[in-house]
């Protein structure tokens, strides 16, 4: 059996993306003198958030997910950001490959409400890798890559902050059901209110939640 290693090197925001996409770069490893054909890999990313420290701005953005700090020795689990297949070109040794990753901005999806919860720093991921390995020097064979092949990486917050700004410059979204969607118009034009940032305001403001 050929032996795997993987590691990431860096990541960087998409400029050229037409959604938000985060950029992994991967070195991979084969036994010395194996040649490889192709990888197709299927990776999966998770958040661990027991793996950094929080100051009291990020902790109370995080009580949605986690609770109250006091709780957090049971409640940090980690949280799946995402699961991507990539396909490896052929190489003998070690090659480096792009792992790209589609984002969200919807705040109905943990990860992102992980994400924008932190002021700074680095958010630490592991990614788990499984797939099929074509390998031989004469011909193929065809070899499983273990699910215990792993990769740990600290993401930099600003990374992430970067590519939101690119595609949702200075705002965000959420997700709503048809009917508060038809409900928030309808409220918004009996008012003939101006946008839907005044839509909400007023709405705040009529519940007693000052937005200045």
């Amino acid at each position: 059996m050929t032996e795997f290693g993987f590691a990431c090197t860096g990541v960087r925001a998409d400029p050229y993306a037409a959604g938000p996409a985060l950029v992994f770069r991967l070195r991979v490893t084969a036994s010395p003198g194996t040649r490889v054909h192709a990888l197709a890999l299927r990776c999966q990313i998770r958040i661990e958030p027991a793996r950094r420290g929080y100051d009291d701005t990020e902790a109370a953005a995080l009580t949605d997910l986690f609770g109250q700090r006091s709780r957090w020795g049971a409640t940090l689990n980690p949280v799946e950001f995402a699961q991507v297949p990539v396909m490896v070109r052929g190489f003998t040794g070690e090659t480096e490959t792009d792992l790209v990753v589609p984002c969200t901005y919807d705040m109905d999806i943990a990860s992102s409400r992980y994400f924008h919860a932190l002021e700074d720093g680095e958010v630490p991921l592991r990614m788990l890798f499984s797939g099929t390995a074509f390998t031989g020097a004469g011909g193929f064979w065809v070899e499983p890559v273990p699910w215990d092949e792993e990769a740990a990486f600290r993401m930099p917050v600003r990374t992430w902050r970067e590519m939101v700004d690119r595609h949702f410059p200075g705002s965000g979204w959420i997700r709503l059901p048809r009917d508060a969607m038809d409900a928030l118009l309808a409220y918004r034009s009996r008012r003939a209110l101006p946008s839907w940032q005044a839509t909400v305001e007023g709405l705040l403001e009529a519940a007693g939640e000052r937005t200045r």
